[in-house]
């Protein structure tokens, strides 16, 4: 507690574990008295080694690696991944794998946001719309098992294209299920649009200026709910999104309102998308042949997430694994942004507030050493950790 102002300042922490947050991560509040005046941010409580992870295994086995740094976006992981292998090894995918990626990346879009969209109403306490979103994900996640064979992990772009076709019958289900999918996002938007508890709850909470969400360095839904269109399928175009019309949804609010406004008009841009693409896809092979060894360079590799831009940095050594895999999601990037739209509202608005960035902290977490005390920083080899490992596990059974 603090004697600076009139108000009582408490500091409240908000996790690491908590009811209100489904990964671990610590919310540090200044309170005055119910109401947000700062908020720190630190997560990294779940660390799992993925990068130097990557540099023990070969491309290939690596594919399997980064399609498990999150769950829900495990589609756009192995494509940007993939993708920036490619590029390494100076590969184009053949133009039918382009697109097949694009047909599977939106259907994960559609059901990564209907995900969020039921975790949003819960969060409000609105657990009827929880249950018809979640019930209709189920359409989206039958056809993503229908054309990859998972639900989860699709194991769908490899090295040098797709690893699975899409035969007509499957293009016709997927078409009938965007159908069916439009008519259920209509009664969605009604609720959203016109429901007084929803809008009670959303409407100019977590407010973020456009000025702000750029200062800040915000990406996806997140920065295009303050109005601002940038997304890297329009800005930096990858696989078929050049040939592909489609509009960036954006919403000029900037409250939670608008975050769920620009998921929703993202599910429909999204099965628009899936059905140019069907119907416009080239005939020909789905995959190219990539070089086992791949010559010493360095490219970077973008896409656009649910969660907004994710970023893969390589660098090749002339062997079969790369030397250095850097991985950036999306939270990460949101996560000075989400601290300040809590500022200035009430503590019972923190966990639709923070929702809102749709967080995904398993995939966030990284790790480094720090001596703040002689401004120096470094990091271990796998030797060094092994290393480590072995003299810890020693002190602990002795």
């Amino acid at each position: 507690m603090s004697g600076e102002s009139e108000k009582a300042v408490f500091e409240v922490p908000v996790g690491p574990q908590h009811p209100a947050l489904k990964e671990p991560i610590l919310l540090l509040f200044k309170i005055e008295g119910d109401i947000i005046d700062d908020v720190m941010a630190r997560p990294a409580y779940t660390h799992r080694g993925i990068e130097k992870a990557t540099e023990a295994r070969n491309y290939i086995q690596n594919i399997y690696l980064c399609e498990r740094v999150c769950g829900i976006c495990s589609g756009i992981h192995t494509l940007v991944y993939t993708q920036g292998v490619e590029r390494l090894a100076g590969v184009e995918p053949p133009p039918r794998a382009k697109y097949i990626r694009v047909i599977f990346l939106e259907l994960e879009r559609i059901h990564s946001h209907a995900l969020w969209l039921g975790v949003a109403a819960h969060e409000l306490g609105f657990d009827t719309l929880f249950y018809y979103v979640w019930r209709d994900r189920e359409l989206v996640m039958d056809l993503l098992e229908l054309v990859t064979g998972n639900r989860v992990n699709y194991a769908m772009s490899t090295v040098g294209g797709a690893r699975r076709d899409i035969s007509d019958e499957a293009a016709h289900q997927i078409k009938k299920g965007m159908e069916i999918f439009r008519r259920r996002l209509d009664v969605y938007t009604g609720v959203v649009e016109k429901d007084p508890t929803v809008r009670k709850r959303v409407v100019d909470v977590g407010k973020l200026s456009p000025h702000k969400a750029v200062e800040l360095c915000a990406v996806g839904p997140t920065l295009r709910a303050t109005g601002v269109k940038r997304d890297v399928r329009a800005d930096d175009p990858y696989q078929a999104y050049d040939e592909i019309p489609f509009n960036v949804a954006t919403y000029p609010t900037g409250d939670v309102l608008a975050q769920i406004m620009v998921r929703v008009m993202e599910m429909y841009e999204a099965a628009n998308i899936i059905d140019y693409a069907l119907d416009h896809m080239p005939k020909g092979p789905i995959r190219t042949k990539v070089p086992w060894n791949i010559a010493p360079n360095e490219v970077i590799s973008r896409g656009e997430a649910p969660r907004g831009e994710l970023f893969y940095y390589f660098k090749s050594n002339g062997t079969e694994k790369p030397e250095r895999v850097k991985i950036r999601t999306p939270t990460l990037a949101n996560l000075p942004a989400v601290c300040e739209m809590l500022k200035g509202y009430h503590i019972a608005e923190i966990p639709i507030v923070f929702a809102s960035i749709d967080p995904c902290l398993s995939c966030t977490g990284r790790f480094a050493f720090i001596d703040e005390r002689h401004d120096r920083s470094w990091v271990w080899t796998g030797e060094q950790l092994r290393a480590y490992r072995r003299r810890y596990y020693k002190w602990q059974n002795r």
